[in-house]
């Protein structure tokens, strides 16, 4: 991944934030009553449906594809398991007395494919991992190729296990840039910043009761925060509180059928 966003510090600093901006505006309204009148604070209703528009606008376009992106993500899964279980039947074409290793370098594969996913949110951790399963890969390879061409190999072996191989390694190509896969950084920060503006002009509006609303305060920013944090949870799925181990495991059954 080219960058991470932790979806509970981002939302965290994003409420404080928003609560300071509201309660900012709230005395910027203040001040502005003890100056003028009441009507001072009217007249910019076309203003703030603007900003309030954009606003919502942008959030709901980052929200309604996060999901999207989440659903391919969980495909890939599935179409890994599948190469790599093709793969691994078509063994039977080689020569038996070089199948046994072959079968084991699977199974570290395998083991290898499933910990480098479940070691997220420790990025560095995971990277080290995917190395290891290149290595694999490699190792794979060359020796399928060599078995291909030994006596005794099904004549279709290298017509129909070489391909079945590619597809496996190409898959791990095509799962890592779907992960890489978000919204740009710019998107986000973007958002945060309107967030806030907002803040400051929903506590400018509310300057005209001298009490303040806890309610409609905790509830602006906790909305507002909630959707933003459940986006970040669908986009980086194994980076937050709610994880998807259960779309490994048709990965972890593909291993449980190589004992």
């Amino acid at each position: 991944m080219d960058y991470v966003i932790a979806p509970l510090p981002f939302a965290a600093v994003m409420f404080l934030g928003m609560l300071t901006c509201l309660e900012a505006g709230r005395r910027m309204g203040m001040r502005k009553l003890t100056q003028e009148s009441l009507g001072a604070l009217s007249g910019f209703d076309i203003v703030n449906g603007a900003v309030f528009t954009l606003f919502g606008l942008l959030l709901a376009l980052t929200l309604s594809g996060a999901p999207a992106r989440l659903d391919t993500r969980r495909q890939l899964v599935a179409t890994e398991a599948n190469a790599i279980s093709t793969a691994y039947l078509r063994l039977d074409l080689l020569p038996s007395d070089s199948q046994p290793a072959l079968r084991e370098q699977f199974r570290k594969y395998v083991d290898s494919r499933l910990a480098a996913y479940s070691k997220l949110p420790d990025v560095d951790a995971a990277k080290a991992e995917l190395a290891k399963s290149e290595m694999l890969q490699t190792s794979i390879w060359n020796e399928a190729v060599a078995g291909t061409r030994l006596p005794g190999a099904h004549p279709e072996a290298a017509r129909l296990l070489i391909p079945a191989l590619n597809d496996m390694i190409d898959i791990t190509t095509t799962r890592l840039m779907a992960a890489k896969i978000h919204p740009p950084l710019i998107i986000f920060a973007f958002l945060f910043f309107v967030a806030l503006v907002c803040s400051v002009l929903a506590g400018y509006g509310m300057a005209a009761n001298k009490r303040r609303s806890w309610l409609h305060i905790i509830a602006f920013a906790m909305v507002v925060v909630l959707c933003v944090y459940v986006t970040l949870e669908i986009e980086y799925p194994r980076m937050g509180f709610v994880q998807h181990e259960a779309y490994d495991q048709v990965l972890v059954d593909v291993r449980e059928s190589m004992k």
